[in-house]
């Protein structure tokens, strides 16, 4: 495994500036906005932005891979990234950053693909859980590490939109020095996201709820640590402890998913999570350990719905199926993660800070219900045949879902054979 790891260092490097880079700016680009007073709904609407981008980029930058290449494309979406992040400064004008916002999630979607389609072509069923947990933990420490970057310069100078521009760019050249065999491009199969719904309604709605929590988070979070009076620095260590708590929480929900009916492992932490969102609201800033436990707790439950939701529905998926579902799941998050931060900014706007958590704790209410509505009204899956639960990042593109170990059955199954004779045909 040492060796395996050794042989994807240069993807390794690059993600860990990309991602830092990404995470630094998302933070950035929230304080910022808040120092220029701008009202808390068109914060939201701006920074949801990059969400649309993400959701279009994740659809059809294959097309354009296919055509030039991985290096080539990961160095056009890179440049893309970085001269957005530069252009930020230029102009503080709410129709020019949305529109730089779009491009941003537009270029890390490709970016993203790029790297975990080479993930994918390396994952073999000996390797494929460990790849899966490498790529993951330098993905959340290099967020959290993003977060503390804030802290280098004034948000209110060009220093750190340069900073981010320079992260940005420097994951382009471990990449481009890499010797690796560039990986076919495979066309993602999917299923509509209401076929998927008849089938496992708790799974969709939680990965809607989750992208609508996370990502209405990551956009307002810094605004809220901001309204609240929190300092840079502060604000930094905020951001960052919300992400370390969803990667330290991630394995012991695991372990509580393999030992119970995982919807009502979905009601209870929903229940917890709307406590924990409900706390924040009330207490506020009072006291700093508080609040950064509280929000520690909020967010790292939150994160365990989506892979909560996914094991829900990959229970109820034959083997061959598992990546389409995986696929229509993240897109269900996508959708999610651009109502959210619509959502809480309107009601930041109305209630003032506090309107984050009250919106995080209604979404959770009525998660809540739904799920519990759905153990009532259907059957169970037997706990001894439940799929092996795997702490899924739902931060990434569809390509990640084929190094998840689960499909390692059917990797092996001649369903996955006769699919793979079909796309050498079509390529």
């Amino acid at each position: 495994m040492t060796r395996m790891v050794a042989s994807l260092s240069a993807l390794l490097f690059s993600i860990v500036f990309l991602i830092s880079g990404n995470a630094f700016l998302m933070t950035l680009l929230g304080i910022r906005l808040s120092i220029e007073e701008v009202s808390p709904d068109v914060i939201g609407w701006v920074l949801v932005c990059y969400s649309v981008g993400f959701v279009v980029g994740t659809l059809y930058v294959h097309k354009i891979i296919g055509r030039v290449g991985h290096i080539r494309a990961f160095a056009v979406f890179a440049a893309l990234a970085a001269v957005a992040a530069l252009m930020y400064p230029m102009a503080v004008n709410a129709f020019f950053w949305a529109a730089l916002r779009v491009v941003s999630g537009f270029s890390v979607a490709g970016v993203l693909v790029v790297i975990e389609s080479w993930f994918s072509s390396r994952a073999t069923n000996s390797n494929r859980g460990s790849l899966f947990a490498v790529y993951q933990i330098i993905f959340y420490l290099s967020a959290a590490g993003g977060q503390l970057v804030v802290n280098v310069g004034n948000p209110a100078d060009f220093l750190p939109f340069s900073l981010a521009a320079i992260l940005l760019t420097l994951a382009v050249i471990p990449l481009s020095m890499t010797r690796m065999e560039a990986p076919e491009i495979e066309h993602t199969h999917r299923m509509s996201v209401f076929k998927l719904a008849r089938e496992s309604f708790s799974g969709v709605a939680g990965a809607l709820v989750s992208g609508a929590l996370i990502g209405g988070f990551y956009a307002l979070g810094p605004v809220y640590a901001t309204l609240v009076g929190l300092d840079v620095g502060k604000t930094s260590t905020f951001m960052a402890s919300a992400i370390v708590a969803a990667m330290v929480l991630a394995w012991p929900m695991g372990r509580i998913c393999d030992l119970f009916d995982r919807r009502r492992v979905m009601f209870w932490v929903s229940l917890l999570a709307c406590s924990a969102a409900l706390g924040v609201a009330v207490i506020g800033a009072g006291s700093l350990i508080i609040l950064t436990a509280l929000v520690g707790v909020y967010t790292g439950l939150s994160a365990t719905l989506y892979p909560i939701a996914v094991a829900i529905t990959n229970d109820r998926m034959d083997s061959n199926r598992i990546v389409a579902a995986s696929a229509t799941l993240l897109l269900s998050y996508g959708i999610g993660s651009v109502l959210g931060p619509i959502v809480m900014a309107e009601l930041v706007h109305l209630l003032g800070p506090s309107g984050l958590f009250y919106g995080n704790a209604g979404f959770l209410i009525v998660l809540a219900a739904i799920t519990r509505y759905r153990i009532v009204q259907t059957d169970d899956v037997p706990v001894a045949e439940q799929e092996h639960f795997v702490p899924t990042m739902p931060e990434a593109s569809a390509v990640l879902s084929e190094i998840d170990p689960r499909n390692e059955e059917f990797c092996e199954s001649p369903e996955a054979e006769a699919m793979q004779e079909e796309m050498r045909q079509a390529h």
